[in-house]
């Protein structure tokens, strides 16, 4: 029997791939590589002394984000991001395999006890998160009745504050996309490993996350990226020790007027969203053309 021969791409099918790839690709180019490539040039431009941007070309702005407080914040983004990231990895995973695996007519009830914060506005979540933390707040009055925080705590206006928050509002986006993989998980494979002999924990950690890998990916990505660019919830919860760049970024531009270094702290910031991305897509790739490699030996 020969083997089925790749159907070759001929010049007509390219066109008209090209043309339906059109809209979005002038979509992306207008709304997201020029206003990108804008922010990387207004950086490179000096501020003007009435809150504009100055003539000529000058580096000195990118070389005063070498100081040692912009590092500490750019920590301080990446290490608050990172943990919201895990921590509603965590929390999403048996969340999406729990609602996977639920009854159908449960199904749907689930997942709109997932979507049912989007109803509320995200500014008005914040604030109720404001009055839960409240030194009078229920949260602290149950701590405070159970033993396990001094009447003196306070769960306001601190990084832990700012991380339980973005955590709350993080979390249906990192749920969804695990239960849409989940969804469509062989839930045979998990009995298949309990009956080798795994664990209930083992056949889940080496059978279902594995196989929910995108799932886990797109979620990653949905949680991580927003992060980093956080600056309503520092604002509303946060202190100035627990400030990220997205605070220093507004504080320039509304406050000290200052578009270049803002567009600088922007440029880093995007490169910080680009790096992960393309690594990312880079590994993806590398693993498709191993396993595509594999398969034709």
């Amino acid at each position: 029997m020969n083997a089925r021969r790749p159907r070759r791409q001929g010049p007509g099918r390219r066109a008209s791939e090209w043309l339906l790839s059109s809209p979005s690709l002038l979509w992306l180019t207008v709304l997201v590589l020029v206003p990108t490539a804008i922010v990387f040039l207004i950086a490179l431009r000096p501020p003007d002394v009435d809150g504009g941007i100055g003539a000529g070309w000058s580096a000195q702005t990118l070389r005063s984000l070498a100081r040692a407080s912009y590092a500490r914040i750019a920590w301080r983004t990446v290490y608050l991001s990172f943990l919201t990231t895990v921590f509603c990895m965590l929390l999403a995973v048996p969340c999406g395999y729990l609602i996977g695996r639920a009854d159908r007519r449960w199904r749907q009830t689930l997942l709109l006890l997932v979507v049912i914060p989007f109803w509320t506005s995200f500014l008005i979540r914040i604030f109720a998160w404001k009055v839960l933390l409240h030194p009078d707040g229920a949260i602290k009055a149950a701590l405070v009745w159970l033993g396990l925080v001094p009447p003196a705590a306070g769960l306001l206006y601190n990084a832990g504050a700012v991380l339980l928050v973005m955590v709350y509002t993080s979390l249906p986006f990192a749920i969804l996309p695990v239960y849409a993989a989940a969804e469509k998980f062989d839930y045979t494979l998990i009995e298949a490993a309990r009956d080798l002999g795994a664990s209930p924990l083992g056949a889940f950690a080496r059978v279902f996350v594995p196989g929910v890998r995108r799932g886990l990916l797109a979620a990653t990505l949905l949680v991580f990226i927003p992060s980093l660019g956080s600056y309503i919830i520092p604002d509303l919860v946060g202190s100035p020790s627990s400030e990220m760049l997205g605070n220093v970024i507004a504080q320039r531009v509304f406050v000290e007027r200052n578009l270049p270094h803002a567009s600088a702290l922007a440029a880093v910031l995007t490169a910080a969203v680009l790096v992960p991305m393309l690594a990312v897509l880079l590994l993806r790739r590398n693993g498709g053309a191993s396993a595509r490699t594999r398969g034709a030996s």
